[in-house]
C-alpha cells in the first residue's frame, strides 16, 4: 500500500492524470463516440513516454520541465479542437503554417473557443498564481529532487513505446484522418504524420504522361467536335464576382415571408443557374477559392495554395489565356493583398493589375476591410473605365463583408429575425448575407445602368462554406435543419450557387448537372471562344458535359470526392466510407464506385505533379497596385 501511496504522489502520475483530462475534452469535440477507455490506452502511454525522459534527465527544474511538457501538449489539444470546429479534419504541424494568420483574424478564430474549452489551461494558470507564493515553489523543488527508480523507468518507456507501436501500425494504411487519429491517438497520430511526411515522399507522374487526353480519360469525359454554346459571348468582358461564405440554400430562402437574399433569387430567374455546384477551396478558403478558379487545378495536399510552391511557378491561368486573347486583367479586393500570399498568388497567376486596401481605404469598415457598398460603388467606375478601353477586360470582384464570424454592424443590419436565431451563428450567418445581397443588388443595378451588363460575360459563385456542421451546437443544428428540410450536412455545407449571365441570352435558365469551381475556367472558355488547346486544365465545360468527379480536400478525410449522385467520405479504405445523398444529405447505397475513388485521388496527383514540375518563373512580372 506504501508503494502505491508513494507511486501516486510522484509528478509522472499527476500530470498524466491532468493530461487525461485534458486529451478527454479533446476527444469530446473531434470524436463521434467522445472519450472512451482507448482514449486512455492510447494517450497515456505518450505522456508516460516525455515524463520519462523528464526523470531521467532532469532534477533541480523537474516541475518546471513538467508544465513546459504539459503546456506544450494541452497547446497541441486546443489546436486540435480549434481546428476541427472549422476545417472538419485533425491539426497537424502543417497547421503551424497559419499562425500568422490567427491574429489577423482574431474574432473569427475566438468566436469558436466555447467556454469549456479553457479547461484545458486552467491547471497552468493555477500553476504560475502558485509559483507567486515561495513556500510553494520550495515544495515542488524539494519534490523534484526524488528521482524514480531508472529500472523502473526503463520499462514504463519500453513498455509505453511498445503500447504506442502497437497503437501506431496497425492504423497507419486507414485514409481516414480522424478515424486514423482516434485509433492511434492524438498525440501518436502527430508523431506519426511527421515522421510519414519526412520518410514517405510522394512519387510524381512523369510530366509527360499528364496530358489533356489522360486527365479526361481519367475524368470518364470526352470533348464533343462541336461544343454547344461555343463563342456565343466572343469578344465580351469577363467579370467574375466571388462572394464570401456564400451557401446555395440561402437561394429562394425566406424566414418569416422575408426573402433572405431577393436579389440574387431574381437574378437566378433571369439567368443560367447550377444548383449542383461545389466548392473546392482548402484550406486557404477564399484565396483557395481564387487560385482554383483562375487555374483549373487543384490545392496542394497540406497547405493553402497561396502560400505552396506553385507561388514560385509559371503557372496556367485564366488571367494569362485572356491575356493573351487581347483582354486586360485586374482583381479588386477590399482586404490588403499581402493577407493569404495573394500578391505572390496574383504575380504567379499574371492579373495585371489589383486593387485591393490601399485603393478602397479603410472606409465603412466591416470584417477586414471596407463594406462590400463602398467595393461595389469604387469598382463600378474602374470597370468603365476599363470598358472605354478599345480591348475587353478580365476583371475578378471580391466581395466580403459576409465574413466569418458574420459580426455585421447593427446600422447595416435590415432584416429581424425570430428570436430563436438570436446570438446563433446561423441567424448572424444569415443576417450578414441578407446584407450582402443588398449590396449585390446595388452592384447589379450599377453595372445595368452602365452598359456594363449587356457588354459582358458576368458569373457569380460563393467562394466557401459559411456555416460549418462541425461548429455547431445541437439547438443549432435542429434550427439549420428547419430551413433546409433535413439534418444539415456535407451536401449543404458545401454547396454554393454558380450563376452564369450571358448577354446573348442563349444559355439554359438552369443546370442540375454536377459542378466545381475547378470548372469555371473551361466553362466561361467556351461561352467567350477561347481556345484551351494548349493549356492543360482539370475543370470541364459544365454546358458541354453530363458528368463530373470533383476530388475534396482539406475538409473531408483523404480520398473524399464529388460525383453526379452524392459525396463520399472515405473511411478506413473505400469499402467502408458513406455516400451522401445530394437530395437530403442521407445515406445512399451505391452512390459511387471503387474506381472513382482512384480516379480522384489519381486527378490529384496529376494535378500536384504537373504544377510541382513546372520551371519557376523568375521572371514573372508582378501585378501593379493601384491606389
Amino acid at each position: 500500500m506504501k508503494r502505491i501511496l508513494s507511486a501516486t504522489n510522484r509528478p509522472i502520475f499527476w500530470f498524466s492524470l491532468v493530461l487525461l483530462l485534458k486529451s478527454a475534452v479533446a476527444w469530446y469535440v473531434v470524436f463521434n463516440e467522445g472519450p472512451n477507455w482507448s482514449m486512455a490506452f492510447t494517450e497515456i502511454p505518450f505522456f508516460i513516454i516525455v515524463f520519462s525522459l523528464i526523470e531521467w534527465f532532469s532534477s533541480k527544474r523537474k516541475i518546471l520541465y513538467y508544465m513546459i511538457a504539459n503546456l506544450f501538449i494541452s497547446l497541441i489539444y486546443f489546436s486540435v479542437l480549434m481546428y476541427y470546429k472549422y476545417y472538419g479534419v485533425i491539426a497537424t504541424y502543417h497547421a503551424l503554417q497559419q499562425v500568422d494568420k490567427v491574429t489577423k483574424v482574431g474574432e473569427s478564430t475566438y468566436s469558436l473557443i466555447a467556454p469549456y474549452y479553457l479547461f484545458i489551461f486552467v491547471d497552468i494558470v493555477f500553476f504560475l498564481i502558485f509559483m507567486l507564493r515561495p513556500k510553494y515553489v520550495k515544495r515542488m523543488r524539494e519534490r523534484g529532487r526524488y528521482r524514480m527508480n531508472r529500472t523502473a523507468l526503463i520499462v514504463l518507456s519500453a513498455v509505453s513505446l511498445g503500447i504506442c507501436l502497437f497503437s501506431i501500425w496497425p492504423n497507419h494504411a486507414s485514409m481516414n484522418e480522424i478515424k486514423k487519429a482516434e485509433s492511434m491517438g492524438i498525440l501518436n497520430y502527430e508523431v506519426y504524420t511527421l515522421f510519414a511526411d519526412t520518410t514517405e515522399e510522394e512519387e510524381l507522374v512523369p510530366a509527360a504522361e499528364i496530358t489533356q487526353d489522360a486527365i479526361n480519360k481519367t475524368k470518364g469525359i470526352e470533348i464533343p467536335a462541336a461544343p454547344l454554346f461555343q463563342g456565343v459571348d466572343k469578344g465580351k468582358n469577363l467579370i467574375v464576382v466571388q462572394m464570401e461564405s456564400f451557401q446555395n440554400f440561402l437561394i429562394g430562402l425566406k424566414i418569416d415571408g422575408q426573402e433572405i437574399t431577393p436579389n440574387l433569387n431574381k437574378l437566378v430567374k433571369e439567368t443560367s443557374y447550377f444548383d449542383n455546384f461545389y466548392t473546392n477551396a482548402g484550406q486557404g478558403t477564399t484565396s483557395d477559392a481564387e487560385f482554383v478558379v483562375n487555374t483549373s487545378f487543384f490545392v496542394p495536399k497540406n497547405e493553402p495554395a497561396t502560400s505552396s510552391d506553385y507561388m514560385q511557378k509559371d503557372l496556367p491561368s485564366l488571367p494569362k489565356l485572356m491575356s493573351e486573347n487581347g483582354y486586360f486583367t485586374a482583381t479588386f479586393h477590399t482586404n490588403s493583398v499581402d493577407f493569404w500570399n495573394r500578391k505572390a498568388l496574383y504575380k504567379a497567376i499574371g492579373f495585371e493589375k489589383f486593387y485591393d486596401q490601399k485603393f478602397y481605404g479603410d472606409e465603412d469598415h466591416i470584417a477586414f476591410g471596407s463594406s462590400d457598398e463602398v467595393l461595389y460603388a469604387k469598382t463600378v467606375p474602374e470597370l468603365k473605365k476599363l470598358d472605354e478601353q478599345n480591348n475587353p477586360f478580365y476583371a475578378m470582384v471580391i466581395s466580403m463583408s459576409a465574413h466569418h464570424p458574420f459580426r455585421l454592424p447593427e446600422e447595416k443590419q435590415r432584416i429581424k429575425l425570430p428570436d430563436e436565431y438570436d446570438g446563433t451563428l446561423i441567424g448572424d450567418y444569415i443576417v450578414s448575407q441578407n446584407y450582402a445581397d443588398y449590396a449585390m443588388g446595388q452592384f447589379l443595378e450599377e453595372l445595368k445602368s452602365s452598359g456594363l451588363w449587356d457588354d459582358s460575360l458576368i458569373v457569380f459563385y460563393g467562394d466557401h462554406q459559411g456555416v460549418p456542421m462541425y461548429a455547431l451546437d445541437n439547438p443549432q443544428k435542429k434550427l439549420l435543419a428547419k430551413l433546409v428540410g433535413h439534418e444539415y450536412g456535407y451536401t449543404d455545407m458545401f454547396n454554393i450557387p454558380f450563376i452564369v449571365h450571358s448577354p446573348s441570352g442563349q444559355l439554359p435558365a438552369q443546370m442540375s448537372g454536377t459542378g466545381g469551381q475547378v470548372d469555371v475556367l473551361p466553362t466561361v472558355a467556351n461561352l467567350l471562344g477561347v481556345s484551351l488547346d494548349h493549356q492543360l486544365h482539370f475543370g470541364e465545360d459544365l454546358y458541354n458535359q453530363k458528368t463530373n468527379l470533383l476530388p475534396v480536400r482539406h475538409f473531408l478525410p483523404t480520398g473524399s470526392f464529388i460525383n453526379d449522385k452524392s459525396i463520399y467520405v472515405t473511411g478506413k479504405e473505400y469499402a467502408d466510407g458513406i455516400n451522401y445523398n445530394f437530395a437530403d444529405n442521407s445515406p445512399l447505397e451505391n452512390g459511387s464506385t471503387e474506381e472513382q475513388f482512384k480516379a480522384a485521388q489519381r486527378l490529384l496527383l496529376l494535378s500536384h505533379s504537373y504544377l510541382s514540375q513546372l520551371p519557376n518563373e523568375a521572371s514573372q512580372t508582378p501585378a501593379t497596385p493601384d491606389k
